[in-house]
C-alpha cells in the first residue's frame, strides 16, 4: 500500500537512496521508505533540505512533494510538468463557466457540501440518542433544517452560473451555520466554534491543518484530470486563488477532515498548541496521519467501495468528463452515514 511520508522537524534532510527515500538527521536516519510504496512526500516544518536526485527522481514517477506552514496551508508543490490532460479539457471549462454545465456544476458541489454535513451529522447524532436525548433531539432538526436548505439549491435554475453563484454562496453560508452550531453542541465546553484562517484555538487549528492536507490531494486531482484549478464555478475569479479547488474541495472536507478530527476529539486525543498559536509537531503529526489514514479507507462509490483519495480522483475526472462534454451530467460525491 503506497503512504505519504510526512517530514515534520527543524534540521531534518531528505535524500535519495538506491530506491528509497531517507530522512536523516544529524547524520542518523529517521526514516526510509522505498520509492515503489510512496505517493507523496509532505513537509510540514521549517528547516527541512531536500536533494535535488530526491527532487528528480519525484517528478518522474509522479509522486509530488508538498510544502505546508505551520498552520496547514499549503504554499509550494513540486510536480511533474508533463503529467496533465488536454488543451481542450481548459477551453471547454472556460466557456462552461457562460452555459449550463457552470450552473450543474455550481449547484452539484454546493448540494454535495449540504448533504455531507447532514450526514456527519447524522453519523453522531446515532450515538447520543441514548446518552444525550436533548443533543440528539438538536441534531434531528438542524438535519431537517437542512435538507430544506437543500431542497431550496436543488430548485435553483437559469442559463449560467453568474447570475446564481450569490444565491448558492446565501443558502452554502445559512447550511453552515446549522451545521458549526451543532459541531459546537456537540464538542461542548468553551469552543466558540468555526474560525477560519488565522485561527489560534487547538480545534480549529486542527480543522484548518487537515483542509491544508485535503486541498494538496483536491489540487492535484484537478490538475491531472486537465483542468485549470484557478477557474470555478461558485467560488469567484481572484489573482492566484484556486477557484475550482476550492470548489471540489467542498465535496470531501466533512467526510475526509471533520470526521477525522471530531472522532480524535471524541476519543481524548490532545490537541497541543504553542505559545506562538501553531499547532506543535506531534500534534501535526498526529492529525496528519488520521488524515491519511481517513483517506485511505473505504467509502461507497458508485455501487463499490474505494478508497476516498480513489475518489477524489474520480470525481476530478468526471467533472472534466462532464465540462467536455463525454457524459450528460455531473453527479457529486456525498458519503455514507
Amino acid at each position: 500500500m503506497k503512504r505519504w511520508l510526512i517530514v515534520d522537524g527543524y534540521g531534518h534532510y531528505v535524500a535519495k537512496h538506491s530506491e528509497r527515500i531517507r530522512v536523516k538527521k544529524e547524520g542518523a536516519i529517521i526514516e526510509e521508505i522505498p520509492l515503489i510504496h510512496l505517493e507523496a512526500i509532505h513537509i510540514s516544518s521549517r528547516g527541512v533540505s531536500i536533494s535535488s536526485d530526491v527532487i528528480e527522481i519525484c517528478t518522474e514517477r509522479g509522486i509530488d512533494i508538498f510544502f505546508t506552514s505551520g498552520d496547514g496551508q499549503i504554499y509550494g508543490r513540486l510536480a511533474s510538468p508533463t503529467l496533465i490532460g488536454t488543451v481542450k479539457t481548459r477551453r471547454e471549462q472556460l466557456m462552461a463557466l457562460m452555459d449550463s454545465r457552470g450552473l450543474e456544476i455550481g449547484r452539484a458541489v454546493a448540494s454535495a457540501k449540504l448533504g455531507n454535513q447532514r450526514n456527519l451529522i447524522q453519523y453522531f447524532a446515532r450515538y447520543r440518542k441514548v446518552t444525550d436525548k436533548g443533543l440528539y433531539e438538536l441534531m434531528t432538526d438542524r438535519v431537517k433544517a437542512i435538507d430544506a436548505l437543500k431542497g431550496e439549491l436543488i430548485q435553483l435554475t437559469g442559463s449560467g452560473v453568474e447570475g446564481l453563484r450569490e444565491k448558492i454562496l446565501n443558502i452554502e453560508g445559512r447550511a453552515a451555520h446549522f451545521y458549526w452550531e451543532t459541531m459546537k453542541s456537540l464538542i461542548g465546553g468553551d469552543w466558540e466554534g468555526r474560525v477560519g484562517r488565522g485561527a489560534k484555538d487547538p480545534i480549529n487549528s486542527a480543522l484548518n491543518y487537515g483542509y491544508g492536507i485535503l486541498y494538496g490531494q483536491v489540487e492535484k486531482a484537478i490538475v491531472m484530470a486537465g483542468l485549470d484549478p484557478f477557474a470555478g464555478f461558485v467560488h469567484t475569479d481572484r489573482s492566484g486563488k484556486p477557484s475550482l479547488v476550492l470548489d471540489l474541495i467542498e465535496e470531501f472536507r466533512q467526510m475526509a477532515i471533520d470526521k477525522a478530527v471530531f472522532s480524535m476529539i471524541g476519543k481524548g486525543t490532545k490537541i497541543v498548541v504553542r505559545e506562538d498559536g501553531l499547532l506543535d509537531g506531534g500534534t501535526r503529526k498526529g492529525i496528519a496521519n488520521k488524515v491519511f489514514e481517513r483517506l485511505d479507507s473505504a467509502e461507497r462509490y458508485q455501487g463499490q467501495r474505494m478508497k476516498l483519495k480513489t475518489i477524489i480522483m474520480r470525481q476530478a475526472q468526471r467533472m472534466a468528463s462532464f465540462i467536455r462534454k463525454d457524459i450528460p451530467n455531473y453527479k457529486p460525491f456525498v458519503g455514507s452515514w
